[in-house]
């Protein structure tokens, strides 16, 4: 996987997703088409809104038929969309091509509903470091089941198991959990379009959790203050005084649910262990996960220093995991510099050989 390459041609043109054949591009593209045109019709016809006409639209290609309800849309224009449909093959489409073209839509969708900041998707350069860095510290051969804390509309979690899998013999099985319910919607049409082995859980990520334990555990975290003290007594990064880190109590509870010797990758402030509550989560780390990487993102993805993100790495004890000998540290080049970011991917590669049991 020539990660360089793959985030670079992603930077600035969010349609693309890597080393992406002129036949993918055009069956993208293609696909694409049908949806923002089939979500125009229906933004009309329906009087909803962008991302409410893209469910629409999703589950009417799923069925081949357009759900029609008090004669909306109309004849004339369900004949049309149906006359649409018609021109896509979904089986003959693999599942990062919908992928893709689904998070073309979305964008859009960003764009015309004026969704909030919290609620948008994560970039696919992000997405693809995250199955860089899983697939170096899991190995090839390993059975994955991914957990994404905050799966949202599934844009992270498909992105690193289409990535993973094309490696790997066995499927990947995962598990996403989200409280806003809109959100899981276009998830669960974005999963059930591209066939992920994907099962979708509407829930506070706080409350327990009832799927298995996975091996991996990812997520691009919320970050603020979660305000129902009284449901996180029992975690050990809740808030000494007031209202405690939700990004804290969802990485406890993510790293809780993993496996022994489990992965947690997670998306969070840079500034992470430098707030009041820093001690609190140390504390946490030291008697559950081992604390082995912190990777800061490129400061041209964000407006400003104080939006930066960075990528935390733990491992839960157990198994074969041990505290590696040299932190993974650093600033990652921007992914615009192939050169710098193909250097600084072999640096990981040997930190991974020299640290790592797997």
């Amino acid at each position: 996987m020539n990660l360089a390459r793959k985030i670079s041609n992603m930077v600035k043109d969010y349609r693309f997703c890597g080393r992406v054949s002129i036949l993918a591009q055009a069956e993208t593209e293609a696909l694409f088409q049908v949806l923002d045109q089939s979500v125009q019709v229906l933004m009309q016809q329906l009087s909803v809104s962008y991302v409410d006409a893209l469910i629409e639209t999703g589950d009417n290609l799923l069925s081949q038929s357009v759900h029609v309800e008090d004669g909306k849309p109309d004849q004339k224009q369900a004949a049309a969309l149906e006359k649409r449909y018609q021109t896509i093959d979904l089986k003959q489409l693999d599942a990062e091509t919908i992928r893709r073209a689904l998070q073309l839509a979305l964008l859009k969708a960003i764009h015309n509903d004026r969704v909030d900041p919290n609620h948008q998707m994560t970039p696919d350069s992000i997405g693809l470091l995250t199955a860089y860095l899983i697939a170096k510290l899991v190995g090839p051969t390993t059975d994955l089941s991914i957990l994404d804390v905050a799966v949202g509309t599934g844009n992270l979690l498909t992105t690193v198991m289409n990535q993973l899998q094309t490696d790997r013999p066995h499927p990947i099985q995962g598990y996403g959990v989200d409280n806003d319910d809109n959100q899981l919607a276009i998830a669960a049409m974005s999963m059930d379009l591209q066939r992920s082995a994907v099962d979708l859980f509407h829930q506070d990520a706080i409350d327990p959790l009832v799927m298995p334990k996975t091996t991996i555990a990812i997520g691009d975290l919320p970050v603020g203050y979660y305000p129902l003290d009284e449901r996180v007594q029992g975690f050990q990064t809740k808030a000494t005084n007031g209202h405690s880190y939700v990004h804290h109590l969802m990485m406890e509870q993510a790293m809780a649910h993993l496996l022994p010797g489990g992965w947690g990758v997670f998306l969070v402030p840079t500034t992470i262990f430098q707030s009041q509550e820093s001690q609190g989560l140390l504390k946490w780390m030291s008697t559950a996960a081992y604390l082995q990487g912190l990777l800061n993102l490129p400061t041209n993805l964000f407006l400003d220093e104080k939006s930066r993100k960075s990528i935390v790495i733990l491992q839960k004890h157990g198994q074969q995991a041990q505290q590696a000998g040299k932190v993974l540290l650093g600033d990652l080049p921007s992914f615009e510099d192939q050169r710098a970011f193909q250097t600084f991917a072999a640096q990981i590669d040997a930190w991974v050989d020299q640290n790592i049991i797997r």
